[in-house]
């Protein structure tokens, strides 16, 4: 709310370049800068929905980018099962804030690997519900059980439901911590069983933005034998098929990957003060660090898969299928059920200073209004690293991936992002979901 707030009085992009804020160029032409791949795209009219409705809600996704607000953004959008927009506009590199006019741009495509973040941990979330399908883990076990060491200090009953529904009491690393353990997992899995729990009883709602995939990293190593990496490559993008998704990127593709870059005005206290606690460092560390070949080789369970919008958008419709893909049962209906179930009621969340409803790994919509827009309870999905939206709405029968490249803490986006939302609400028609 308070960034809402913020977001209000700042105003629009004109007003940011006259504040001197980082915003990229926006070019006069967006045709120029935009891609889309038309034989993808099935016709709205077979998918109930219209191709004035289809482009109103592509333009909502311009407006988004006049804000100056995000270099590049993906958009992958299935109906009823079909691609109805697979498209991108700006750039994957070359048009950054200040960046200088000689830098070599390269657009933005369909086809441009971009990292997730924090939107990693729907996936890591399956990941540990189909090793309950395998019944090699009971979600409701205690940490501990598994990995003994991480009794301490309080942590004895956590549970992995616990550490999945964001309730385990450990939600940042210790103060100090560099941001360059990020990739030193061995390092960052001893600070968290010396830790100290800030909820013996896992009732507390504080938003996990890192450590819980690390948490749940250790388990799987404990009941599998082998890597995260490992069993997502096997469980899931194997037989879905996937160029990307993947903790990181492999070496090959690494030059692909859009760079990110943190726009909007400066955070101040307490905002500065709240991204720190929820990430580990301040914006201007997080782009170096997430731009760099050590993050991108790096494995952090709870924030860097990367892929396409439209990878992200067929994980979420195989959700969508009750866990089928192009003829292969990926998991059972039931996995589905249990991952998308609501776990307690809405709470108001002590890291995000929102009121919010979680699944045992998912952000969850609400009516009137939810984090997927208005009338949006039967939706379930997450968010990356503040405004990349990729989410499933069984009552609209779509799935959505809006991958984006800035990082706006303090901008003027919330009104494209609730227009392009209110816009998907107004030309998708809701069917009856049972409850």
């Amino acid at each position: 709310m308070i960034l809402q707030m913020i977001e209000q009085q700042v105003g629009q992009a004109g007003h940011f370049h006259k504040l001197g804020m980082n915003t990229i160029k926006v070019p006069k032409s967006l045709p120029t800068v935009t891609t889309i791949e038309r034989s993808q795209e099935s016709d709205p009219a077979k998918l109930g929905m219209s191709v004035e409705g289809v482009e109103a809600i592509w333009q909502s996704v311009e407006d988004l980018y006049r804000t100056g607000a995000h270099p590049g953004i993906s958009l992958c959008m299935r109906r009823r099962g079909k691609i109805v927009m697979n498209r991108a506009i700006g750039h994957a590199s070359g048009n950054a804030p200040h960046a200088s006019p000689e830098e070599n741009k390269v657009l933005m495509r369909p086809d441009t690997p971009v990292c997730y973040f924090s939107a990693s941990k729907a996936v890591t979330a399956l990941l540990m519900h189909m090793l309950r399908e395998d019944k090699l883990i009971n979600l409701h076990d205690p940490i501990s059980f598994y990995a003994p060491e991480f009794g301490q200090r309080g942590k004895k009953n956590i549970t992995i439901h616990q550490v999945l529904s964001h309730r385990s009491g450990v939600p940042g690393l210790p103060p100090g911590t560099p941001i360059e353990t990020l990739w030193d997992n061995d390092k960052i899995w001893k600070l968290l069983c010396a830790a100290e729990s800030a909820s013996v009883k896992g009732d507390k709602l504080h938003y996990h933005a890192l450590t819980g995939g690390y948490i749940l990293e250790r388990v799987v190593q404990t009941v599998t034998g082998g890597s995260i990496q490992d069993l997502l490559d096997a469980r899931i993008r194997k037989p879905m098929k996937m160029k990307y998704f993947r903790y990181g990127i492999e070496d090959r593709y690494a030059a692909n990957v859009a760079d990110n870059h943190p726009t909007g005005m400066r955070p101040f206290f307490p905002v500065s003060y709240l991204i720190k606690r929820a990430l580990g460092g301040s914006l201007d560390e997080l782009e170096g660090v997430t731009n760099s070949v050590k993050f991108k080789r790096a494995v952090i369970p709870a924030g860097n898969i990367m892929g396409t919008a439209e990878e992200m958008s067929r994980f979420y419709q195989m959700m969508l299928n009750g866990g089928e893909w192009d003829g292969v049962q990926v998991c059972d209906p039931m996995t589905i059920r249990r991952l998308t179930q609501e776990y307690a009621s809405i709470q108001f969340d002590r890291t995000l200073m929102l009121p919010m409803r979680y699944s045992a790994g998912l952000m969850l919509g609400g009516n009137p209004v939810g984090i997927w827009g208005k009338h949006s309870h039967a939706s379930y999905g997450h968010i990356g690293l503040i405004n990349k939206l990729c989410w499933a709405d069984p009552s609209r029968e779509v799935s959505v991936s809006l991958l984006n490249t800035g990082v706006p803490i303090i901008a003027n986006v919330i009104p494209a992002l609730a227009r392009f939302l209110g816009r998907i609400d107004t030309h998708c028609s809701k069917v009856s979901v049972p409850d």
